[in-house]
């Protein structure tokens, strides 16, 4: 997982910095989409009370959910949850073991945590799509075996690798998408005055307007695709890659799976999360601080 050193990074807040990170994180999502792609939907891992192995321990989520709280728990004893740029799915989880570190102040106060929704389109849109080709293969083999109708679909019994892939996916789409908050910190400390009114009055649409470029999220879209593209495709036994592999059906990966990914999903709720923090931006701060501000 893609990690920023906040006690060593001199200006974290540098919009070319987060776009590198952005960037590389592009890289991390298609990796572990391809990965998550190799095993079927499994679609009883994301419904809640189908394993009475949890039930039986008193968990009445769903697997996918048990497998988030028992990896986040070790994580917050650890104090991954300190960094500012990092956010559990999972609530009520344990103080860390550790000392916390003396970080840097980089964003304003703030509660705000999209990943319900990350989790609830990632495993509703998301999945049942990128293993389509895994799921299709499963069911002409147990056709082949005899097993037909309901029970030749989708579930190929590889819970704990799926799940398991599933919180790394889940984990760098949270942290691409809370990266919008660096955004609006960046945008908004570079000229606070054209942000205070609409923070104030409120006007969501006004401040979606000034965090949005259509350009960069074009570029950002047609640069997923090339590297999508790439990475989906089968290489020869001396390294040369098949020409064109991600479209005959042999592909690792559902490209348009990962465009619409971002276009319909990580974008938009970027925009959210930017545009939710902005509104947020000014709580706590004295008229004389916001008046401050205004004038610089």
């Amino acid at each position: 997982m893609l990690s920023q050193n906040f006690m060593l990074e001199k200006d974290p807040l540098s919009l070319e910095r987060i776009r590198q990170i952005l960037v590389r994180l592009e890289d991390t999502i298609i990796f572990d989409l391809i990965e998550r792609a190799q095993f079927a939907h499994n679609p009883r891992i994301y419904i809640r009370g189908s394993f009475q192995e949890l039930r039986d321990l008193e968990f009445d989520g769903s697997w996918l959910e048990w497998f988030l709280k028992e990896i986040e728990t070790f994580h917050a004893k650890a104090r991954r949850y300190t960094s500012p740029d990092e956010y559990p799915f999972t609530s009520n989880l344990p103080v860390p073991v550790l000392l916390p570190l003396a970080f840097p102040k980089i964003l304003h106060p703030n509660t705000i945590n999209a990943n319900p929704s990350i989790l609830s389109f990632y495993t509703r849109s998301i999945v049942p799509r990128i293993t389509r080709r895994a799921t299709l293969a499963l069911a002409a083999i147990k056709r082949s075996n005899g097993i037909i109708g309901d029970e030749e679909y989708e579930d190929d019994g590889n819970y704990g690798s799926a799940a398991t892939i599933d919180v790394e996916v889940l984990q760098a789409i949270s942290k691409r998408v809370h990266y919008g908050k660096f955004v609006s910190e960046s945008k908004f400390l570079e000229n606070p005055a054209a942000f205070i009114p609409h923070i104030l009055t409120p006007n969501p649409v006004a401040l979606e307007a000034l965090v949005t470029k259509p350009e960069v999220e074009r570029k950002l879209l047609q640069r997923l695709r090339k590297k999508a593209a790439i990475y989906a495709q089968e290489f020869s036994a001396d390294g040369d890659a098949i020409v064109n592999s991600h479209l005959n059906g042999s592909a690792k990966i559902d490209v348009d799976g990962v465009v619409e990914l971002y276009e319909s999903y990580i974008i938009p709720l970027t925009k959210e999360v930017e545009v939710d923090y902005l509104l947020h931006r000014l709580d706590g701060l004295s008229q004389e601080e916001i008046d401050t501000l205004a004038a610089q």
